[in-house]
């Protein structure tokens, strides 16, 4: 699916009655959602996850924590506070990861893995998927 046919298929759904569309085609997948009170002039949200939510990595030392829920990532307890890990950190099972905020509920994410943070996949105050890869950590 190229640019244009996103902008028709958001321009369509925009202008129908639907609140909500998805579209899957192999490994490309596209969630449109209308804002509430949204009166079909500009753009409908739009949230494309990148195939990397999808795929395993293959290093079986690689190990990744998953948001539990759809929220607002956020990486550091307060707006101006130090993040809780960067990538290069060693963490332990159970110490906190970041915070998801979902229905106006802080819910802190806790390791799973003892390890050094790989990657953090996600920016702060980022939207999240159930499911979706948040941080790799290599397991030691």
């Amino acid at each position: 699916m190229n640019q244009e046919e996103i902008l028709q298929l958001i321009n369509a759904v925009s202008s129908s009655n639907l609140t909500a569309f998805r579209y899957k085609d192999g490994d490309v997948s596209l969630e449109l959602e209308c804002m509430a009170g949204f009166s079909g002039e500009g753009p409908a949200k739009v949230m494309v996850p990148s195939k990397e939510a999808g795929t395993a990595e293959k290093d079986e030392n690689l190990s990744v924590i998953q948001s539990p829920m759809v929220g607002t990532f956020y990486a550091a307890k307060s707006e101006k506070g130090e993040p809780f890990v960067q990538v290069g950190d060693r963490v332990k099972i159970g110490q906190v990861v970041g915070i998801i905020e979902a229905m106006k509920l802080m819910n802190e994410i806790e390791s799973d893995y003892d390890g050094i943070i790989e990657k953090i996949s996600v920016q702060n105050k980022d939207m999240v998927e159930y499911g979706q890869p948040l941080i790799y950590i290599r397991t030691l």
